[in-house]
């Protein structure tokens, strides 16, 4: 993982979240689709570049497995990170009213969406589109 990779992922991680925020906002009718994220954010989705040095020794696994494996990994690291942001009342999210969650910190209903994020990073970190990141 290097400092590029690491920018690269917090920015996406940052877009994704921006629209995924958005776009829940549509559902529930608001038509003015404010999306939004925090600063804290931007390490902890940079921290997905490891899925770049992963997606190479996982490249033989179906991808149904490397999402989940993907997914899982990604779970983790929410529970992690909120938990040490939490401790300084610095965590930007709580899940603790709504159903499925893990001590507020993790929506075990998110799943799929972290399964489709991982296998986003991974595509952005793959081989192929080295050249981007060089």
């Amino acid at each position: 993982m290097n400092w590029k990779t690491f920018f690269i992922c917090g920015l996406t991680g940052w877009c994704m979240e921006i629209l995924f925020t958005s776009l829940g906002g549509l559902l529930r009718g608001d038509l003015l689709l404010n999306g939004h994220t925090s600063i804290w954010m931007f390490p902890i989705y940079g921290l997905a570049a490891v899925i770049g040095p992963l997606s190479v020794r996982l490249r033989h696994w179906p991808v149904l497995l490397r999402g989940c494996f993907y997914g899982a990994g990604i779970m983790l690291v929410e529970f992690i990170s909120g938990s040490f942001l939490r401790l300084f009342s610095l965590c930007p999210w709580d899940y603790s009213k709504t159903p499925y969650n893990i001590s507020g910190l993790v929506r075990l209903d998110y799943f799929p969406v972290w399964f489709t994020a991982g296998l986003i990073f991974e595509y952005i970190l793959s081989q192929k589109k080295k050249h981007i990141l060089s």
